[in-house]
């Protein structure tokens, strides 16, 4: 059931320097993948050879925090000078590395000051600092993601559309086949090697379905700890995009690759239990509970300022214009898939919000530690949700942001948001999306050349 304890077993047991060692030689590991996830979900950290792993100080920059997707830095006023972060791997994130030429294994790395506190605006802190308020009030969050994606044909001019590989029968998939078994037998080399890389690293995933797109997927993750998941999704997201390039293709998690199409959604499955395993969403009779209802009401209370966490690109919004099983609005029933929080039909036991409002192209520590602040929020405040709608949520009002300045200005200005999730993370969060728009903004598109350009 979803809200059990059901936390994920250590990938090696390794517990100290010696058994870190021993578990590099029995696996006649070369090399270590060593890395921090930066505020975009993309590993930055450095390749050691095995036999000097562990063997003397690993830093890296602050300023990889205040970097751009584009490659960028921005100012980052609290750290001008560009102080070194000490490093500790996190031994339990060990796994072999199954693409790698030579034996190679990969591990996350923790990020410190000199003094000893953790460095605030590291997102893997950010979602531990949100787990540590469920901790200290007995909770536990169960969460488990559901990350959808493209195959696309490899290409390099960026002024052209994408479009879908060749399946086996080498034809490309030009109609919309959802959950077709077919469609996705055309790509059964590539879907088995992506199970393959899983079971070496550890990642827990489930079944795989044809999406609304043309050779889009979705892949469900088991559920589980909040870090551990968001590992896996990291990691997950790196063997999806190997696994293609092997088979000649490309695969992406933009939210919105293709005009016309259905975009990628990182949907969040999300309960909570107590310290003796029972699921705080369901009442002992088995109906919903007033921390359930609250939860619910935090959600909607409070992700209008957390979307920029959910949505971190100026492509994210368009996704949300697509109305291709993309919500439009927070409204919330049970079994309904048109809204933004859905409640699964499901027994007390397994009473769970999911939440669908993330794009794939999220950072999967700040999606998961925002969708837990707001929830959160809404328990401790007492937040009463809307009644559940009946019918369909696309009916009703967009009431999300449009764009990205405005979903900026709401984070920015969040005073809640700001003590839960950090406000060194917040201040940094919102520079670096700020930077990053104005890039955006900067380009002339091929629509205004060709619409507006000897039109207007």
């Amino acid at each position: 059931m979803h809200a059990e304890n059901a936390q994920l077993t250590n990938r090696c047991n390794v517990s100290d320097e010696v058994d870190l060692k021993t578990w590099l030689d029995s696996r006649a590991i070369e090399d270590v993948e060593a890395f921090v996830p930066d505020m975009a979900g993309v590993a930055r950290g450095k390749l050691l050879p095995a036999e000097k792993f562990g063997s003397g100080e690993l830093k890296l920059p602050e300023g990889i925090f205040a970097q751009t997707i584009s490659g960028g830095y921005v100012d980052n006023k609290d750290n001008v000078v560009d102080r070194d972060m000490l490093l500790e791997p996190d031994p339990s994130t060990l796994r072999v590395v199954p693409w790698a030429t030579d034996p190679a294994a990969s591990v996350f790395l923790d990020c410190y000051k000199k003094d000893g506190e953790p460095v605030g605006t590291s997102p893997r802190r950010v979602l531990r600092q949100v787990l540590e308020l469920f901790a200290d009030r007995g909770w536990t969050p169960v969460v488990a993601p559901e990350v959808e994606f493209y195959l696309t044909n490899p290409q390099t001019d960026a002024n052209e559309e994408v479009e879908p590989p060749e399946g086996r029968l080498g034809r490309t998939e030009a109609a919309n086949q959802p959950y077709s078994i077919d469609g996705m037998n055309d790509f059964d080399p590539f879907i088995n090697q992506v199970y393959e890389y899983c079971e070496a690293q550890d990642i827990h995933i489930d079944t795989l379905s044809q999406e609304m797109g043309p050779a889009q997927f979705e892949i469900n993750f088991l559920h589980g700890d909040a870090v551990q998941l968001a590992d896996q999704v990291l990691l997950f997201k790196r063997t999806v995009k190997e696994a293609a390039i092997k088979h000649e293709m490309h695969a992406t998690f933009l939210a919105r690759p293709m005009s016309e199409e259905a975009g990628s959604a990182l949907h969040i499955h999300q309960s909570v239990i107590d310290a003796n395993g029972d699921n705080i969403f369901s009442s002992p009779d088995g109906s919903e509970s007033e921390q359930f209802l609250h939860y619910i009401g935090g959600l909607q209370r409070y992700m209008p300022e957390a979307l920029l966490l959910f949505a971190p690109y100026a492509n994210s919004y368009r996704r949300f214009l697509s109305y291709w099983a993309s919500p439009v609005n927070l409204e919330w029933a049970v079994d309904n898939r048109t809204v933004g929080l859905r409640v699964p039909d499901s027994e007390p036991a397994a009473r769970r919000v999911e939440n669908r409002l993330a794009g794939s192209d999220v950072n999967p520590y700040l999606a998961l530690a925002g969708t837990l602040a707001c929830g959160y929020l809404g328990m401790i405040e007492k937040c009463e949700p809307r009644e559940p709608i009946e019918g369909s949520a696309y009916d009703l009002p967009f009431n999300l942001h449009r764009h990205m300045y405005s979903a900026i200005d709401a984070l920015e200005g969040s005073t809640a948001l700001r003590k839960i999730l950090g406000d060194d993370f917040v201040t940094l969060y919102c520079v670096l999306k700020n930077h990053e728009y104005r890039e955006y903004q900067e380009l002339v598109t091929p629509w205004e050349r060709e619409v507006l350009m000897f039109n207007v």
